[in-house]
């Protein structure tokens, strides 16, 4: 092996090992099992919700800014959230999420865009979901890998931050607000 092969093995081990275990997608739920305020989807994502955030593409430029109204049932375990996203480019996108919570804080949820089933935990002030989206025809029907978390700040604002990936190259990021629609917009 050359110095050149040997050198370019070390920087793709060492690119490995830093998204492995130094990034965004490393974070596993237990980190925050201690944090509070206790985020239960049950109550968080319950009623009219607000969302306004933004969209990163791959160079890291915001591509898309949007707000969606949200709402959010349950009977029990299971749930029913629907999303309306109206985009800043004028698209329109539409969204339902049925979601099961078990008892140990594990999510499983589905939604007719999403390949398979979306997983993830409750954990303390976090919600953690991975899942593999498959993008409108319009925006090229690829399926991404998508892991979102959600932070439960003190004031009950949601904070909500997703890498999308494709073949492990990051090529969107999502930072977004959710919280109780206003008293006059229900």
């Amino acid at each position: 092996m050359t110095a050149l092969s040997l050198f370019l093995l070390l920087i793709v081990a060492a690119l490995a090992a830093q998204h492995a275990f130094f990034s965004f997608s490393a974070q596993r739920p237990a980190t925050y099992a201690t944090t509070t305020p206790a985020f239960d989807i049950r109550e968080r994502l319950s009623g009219p919700l607000v969302s306004e955030g933004i969209v990163f593409g791959p160079t890291g430029r915001v591509s898309q800014r949007f707000v969606a109204e949200m709402n959010g049932s349950w009977d029990g375990a299971t749930g029913r959230l629907t999303e309306a996203f109206r985009y800043s480019n004028g698209t329109v996108q539409n969204r339902e999420w049925t979601l099961h919570l078990g008892n140990d804080g594990q999510i499983r949820a589905t939604a007719p865009d999403i390949v398979g089933e979306a997983r993830g935990w409750q954990s303390g002030a976090t919600v953690q979901l991975r899942y593999r989206l498959r993008l409108p025809e319009s925006a090229g029907g690829h399926v991404l890998d998508v892991i979102d978390w959600l932070y439960l700040t003190e004031d009950g604002v949601i904070l909500n931050k997703s890498e999308m990936r494709k073949f492990g190259i990051k090529v969107a990021e999502l930072v977004a607000t959710m919280r109780p629609a206003p008293a006059d917009a229900r």
